[in-house]
């Protein structure tokens, strides 16, 4: 069997079945008010070489989001054309608003070597796992339906109308949690965002990951073959 690099069209480097360089996709989904966001922005204040991967968006700014720090904030009629150009990895409608990673910035930074971290949606997450079956998907749960309603009315940012879609987003959103690697309940910050931390280190300590490493140790003992 030959050992060539068979072109890829997510980032046209690898086999889809590998990562497309030394970093790792990670994929953190949950119904909205869950607290995604909050833990992954927690585990980027913890660990080093690991980016989140900034998406475009068609709706606007909210609070005090910055146009390319948070999101990116695009017409509908430019999401259209980059969507045309294949521009993006994944992208969704989501509660009325086009949500789309742009597909250059996440190849780049993993054949740098730091692991990506995507915050979407369970339609996003499927299309990232059939163009990159190597990243690591992660669903996030609040522990009871009633928690996650008083969470998304803590926030005055919804309507009543807003509300109610959103709740029957979430009771179909949470029916996918067996389509992800790993589960997180999400009933204390701290704990929730230690267990994606451990996930994400411990990913990074697989012998696939770590066999340059490995063999570059291994190389300073001399010899030949081990005999085990």
């Amino acid at each position: 069997m030959s050992n060539e690099v068979v072109a890829n069209p997510v980032c046209g480097q690898r086999p889809p079945e590998q990562t497309p360089g030394p970093g790792r996709l990670i994929v953190v989904s949950a119904p909205s008010g869950a607290g995604k966001s909050s833990l992954v922005e927690s585990v980027l204040r913890r660990l080093d070489r690991l980016r989140a991967s900034v998406s475009c968006t068609t709706r606007q700014a909210r609070g005090a989001e910055k146009d390319g720090l948070d999101y990116n904030f695009v017409s509908k009629e430019q999401f259209a054309d980059m969507r045309e150009r294949g521009e993006f990895l994944e992208w969704a409608e989501v509660h009325g608003h086009l949500y789309g990673t742009p597909r250059k910035p996440v190849c780049e930074a993993l054949e740098s070597g730091e692991d990506i971290i995507l915050d979407i949606d369970v339609k996003g997450a499927d299309q990232i796992r059939k163009e990159m079956p190597a990243a690591i998907t992660i669903f996030v749960l609040p522990p009871t339906r009633g928690v996650l309603e008083s969470r998304l009315s803590s926030r005055n940012l919804n309507t009543p109308n807003e509300m109610a879609r959103r709740m029957r987003n979430a009771e179909n959103e949470v029916r996918n949690f067996e389509r992800f690697e790993y589960i997180i309940v999400n009933e204390d910050l701290e704990r929730a965002s230690a267990a994606l931390e451990a996930i994400i280190v411990a990913d990074r300590h697989r012998a696939a990951r770590q066999r340059g490493t490995a063999s570059r140790i291994v190389a300073t003992f001399g010899g030949g073959p081990s005999d085990a």
